[in-house]
């Protein structure tokens, strides 16, 4: 199994027209397109939205696609592909998605402390997220 990194998978998704970067996103789209064994971690995955929304501006739908794509290659295993799947889903509910992830990874957990009260806490108790959000105070 080939572990792979966010630059792989942003030279993958992202069109680019300087003559290195092209060259990169053929050997990276030979390999992902190759039916090899392929990993993602989840701070990958973490770490290709950032890119994607932050670094090149995408919109939100263009990185659902994305992820959602990633996530639907039978020859890609993603870690933890539970708490990648909640929170690409939130996204998808407008939710950030780092937060959605990091919510997610904590599943084992009584509750999730923050103090990001209105973009997070109260969305996540609005939907009935668990474990519950708790605003400290």
């Amino acid at each position: 199994m080939i572990g792979l990194d966010t630059n792989v998978l942003a030279r993958y998704y992202v069109v680019s027209s300087d003559v290195p970067s092209q060259q990169q996103s053929t050997l990276a789209r030979k390999l992902i397109e190759s039916g090899k064994q392929l990993c993602v971690s989840k701070s990958v995955v973490l770490e290709l939205e950032w890119v994607l929304r932050g670094y090149y501006k995408s919109p939100s739908a263009d990185v659902l696609t994305v992820l959602r794509h990633l996530l639907s290659m039978p020859n890609v295993e993603v870690e933890d592909r539970v708490a990648v799947e909640f929170a690409v889903a939130a996204l998808a509910d407008g939710f950030d998605f780092a937060d959605a992830l990091h919510h997610s990874s904590y599943r084992q957990c009584t509750s999730v402390a923050t103090f990001d009260d209105r973009k997070f806490a109260r969305r996540a108790t609005t939907q009935g997220w668990k474990p519950p959000v708790k605003v400290l105070v």
